[in-house]
């Protein structure tokens, strides 16, 4: 079989058996060497996916705030070097008066994050939402609360540690900086650079053109789905610098050219973005090295080689990734609305990469 009959036969059968719902794309050099959306972006009325579904993407859009803040790097506005916490104005909080934006970016500030995702994520977030009414986090500054009087985890520089507030500070920063908000800067200046035409920021209680609904299985004993409810009670209903923008599978792509090809950044700052920064794991999932950088997963071989780099996006009711390949100048976006649908199809697509593509 060739690659898109392998695809093909994958996409169908996890859409079967219910195991995923949304739009895979895959791209090399502006060809499609595959494209297929399954399931349904609205269940009861049974509205299927398409192609040009649009998706909460939950944290790919980290990379957005990333190349924001760069932007105004390049302006001369901000360095990378420069204090967080004393442009913000929260002297009297906890976070660390040494967190620069580039710890921020790397995710190496120490700082305590607004969530903590490292134990067990269904109860530490059902926690959450029964002590702070998620439904009131629409904005970057309402999730101020949740973190800046923590005490640090560790100490500025020292380690990297998956972090949603120093993204939601970064936001912060950009408005500060800009003048605009966070959501009509990365419209202007990264969604219309990138010509990505149907990008934006979608409440879930937004009546909007287009956009998939999310949804959580739900299992018996023996874990099988034996029904479905909406996400609308489970997650934060407006995205924020830290992620929930709203895109689509060609838009994905079209930012992530946009972002190789210097039509975002100056071609100093585009290398710093697609350059590792800081080890996460020696030998992690597959025998990787893992390494993060600006809001960008790096996995590389034993060797050094540079295999992949994009980031993931996971929260209830949605699933998504968004891979490039440089060696073999490869995009992947799968973009999916039920809960947990994407790793297991993400990696199954990559040993097909490195199988059948040269």
């Amino acid at each position: 079989m060739s690659f898109d009959d392998h695809v093909n036969q994958l996409i169908v059968e996890k859409g079967r058996a219910e195991d995923f719902s949304g739009a895979v794309l895959i791209q090399r050099g502006g060809e499609t060497l595959f494209e297929a959306a399954t399931g349904y972006a609205q269940r009861s009325w049974k509205v299927a996916n398409r192609m040009d579904t649009r998706f909460r993407i939950a944290s790919v859009s980290k990379l957005f705030t990333a190349v924001a803040v760069l932007q105004l790097v390049d302006q001369g506005k901000l360095t990378l070097d420069t204090p967080v916490r004393d442009v913000l104005e929260l002297k009297t909080t906890s976070i660390p008066p040494q967190a620069t934006v580039y710890h921020m970016l790397t995710m190496t500030s120490g700082m305590a994050d607004w969530f903590d995702e490292s134990g067990d994520w269904e109860v530490e977030w059902e926690a959450l939402c029964r002590e702070h009414p998620i439904y009131l986090l629409r904005r970057n500054q309402d999730y101020l609360p949740l973190f800046v009087h923590a005490d640090p985890v560790a100490a500025v520089g020292e380690t990297y540690q998956y972090n949603g507030a120093g993204y939601i500070l970064l936001g912060l920063l950009i408005e500060r900086v800009s003048g605009l908000s966070y959501f009509d800067y990365v419209c202007q200046h990264v969604f219309s650079a990138a010509d990505m035409l149907r990008s934006g920021f979608v409440a879930l209680d937004d009546v909007a053109d287009g956009v998939a609904e999310g949804y959580i299985p739900i299992e018996d004993e023996n874990e099988t789905i034996i029904g479905w409810k909406r996400n609308i009670y489970s997650t934060t209903p407006e995205a924020a610098a830290d992620g929930g923008a709203t895109s689509t599978a060609l838009d994905l792509v079209r930012f992530s050219s946009a972002l190789r090809e210097e039509r975002l950044l100056s071609p100093a700052l585009t290398q710093q973005m697609l350059t590792p920064h800081v080890l996460v794991e020696e030998e992690g999932s597959r025998g990787y090295t893992w390494k993060y950088g600006f809001a960008n997963m790096f996995l590389l071989e034993k060797n050094g080689h540079l295999v992949r780099w994009g980031h993931t996006g996971e929260e209830d009711g949605v699933s998504c990734r968004l891979y490039h390949y440089p060696g073999r100048e490869l995009d992947v976006v799968i973009l999916g609305n039920q809960s947990w649908c994407a790793g297991d199809l993400g990696w199954q697509l990559h040993d097909l990469i490195l199988e059948m593509i040269p």
